[in-house]
């Protein structure tokens, strides 16, 4: 496979999110775990992880062809650098892997990883253009967290359903903003700082866990790192809808994408008290910004 083809599968997955998504994974196994009980379960965690999302990003260009076709060609399949039926297979291979490897981890992993399946199909099929499809897009991200929890005794309580359930509301809040690049006027405006609030919202749900919440870490460092990442992504924010060309919308989401290892790793931090796990959720922020040079985050 030469070096341009190449480019096209990775254009088509999108593989700097990728990295966004492992640290849904390192945040919902260390909510429940606190440590690495089992890594052969954690890996095999990050692997369902990575196949699903990867797989729910071509099956949005499998949807989205024709009209990419007419609005941006130079997509990988529209501009007939991955055909069609290659795309098809490579998002299917993606998908069944990841329900593999979660089915390997157990039947609580398997169901989670199943509900993601679900909820892809239902953004990248039927809702993205509704305005359910912010709120399915925020479920994938949501679900994405629970499965790294998935081998908690008990799934549907406890830290990481709330946290999970906040990450969901900022995902809503990111997809929300999105719009604005395909609309003008006061409309754009609209979704735009709705997008705004939204994101800030999900932000201070998490916060105000950090505050609630007993018996774990120092909240105080944990809220200095949210009060930076806060400021960075209400710059571009402010920026982005203040001007809303499509440059500055297109770094504000980059920022608001990309800040999630980071928040991933201020609540690794809060509920570990390990500088050192935090900092490899941290670290995650690094390949995908080098990738994110050449190869679009969204």
């Amino acid at each position: 496979m030469n070096r341009s083809k190449l480019l096209a599968y990775l254009q088509i997955v999108r593989l700097p999110a990728l990295f966004t998504a492992m640290a849904d994974i390192f945040l919902g196994y260390l909510i429940v775990h606190r440590s690495f009980t089992s890594v052969l379960d954690f890996v095999l965690l990050l692997l369902a992880s990575g196949g699903l999302y990867l797989s729910g990003m071509v099956f949005n260009d499998v949807f989205d062809r024709r009209i990419d076709a007419q609005e941006r060609p130079g997509r990988p399949i529209p501009s007939g650098r991955v055909p069609l039926t290659n795309a098809i297979g490579l998002g299917g291979l993606l998908m069944a892997g990841g329900v593999g490897a979660a089915s390997v981890v157990g039947p609580s992993s398997l169901t989670v990883a199943l509900m993601i399946v679900v909820a892809i199909f239902a953004y990248d099929w039927l809702l993205k253009a509704t305005p359910l499809g912010p709120i399915a897009m925020g479920s994938c991200r949501s679900l994405n967290v629970i499965l790294g929890a998935s081998t908690a005794p008990s799934l549907w309580s406890g830290h990481h359903i709330g946290i999970a359930l906040a990450l969901g509301v900022y995902i809503v809040g990111v997809t929300w903003f999105a719009r604005c690049e395909a609309n003008t006027g006061r409309r754009s405006k609209f979704q735009a700082v709705t997008g705004m609030l939204l994101v800030n919202t999900g932000v201070m749900l998490l916060i105000s866990f950090v505050l609630s919440t007993k018996n774990l870490g120092n909240p105080l460092s944990v809220l200095m790192l949210f009060a930076v990442i806060l400021l960075v992504i209400n710059r571009r924010l402010a920026a982005a809808i203040f001007d809303p060309v499509g440059p500055k919308i297109g770094l504000a989401i980059k920022t608001m994408l990309l800040s999630l290892p980071l928040i991933d790793a201020a609540l690794v931090l809060f509920v570990t008290q390990r500088v050192e796990y935090s900092l490899a959720v941290a670290a995650l922020v690094i390949p995908a910004l080098l990738l994110a040079r050449r190869i679009a985050v969204t």
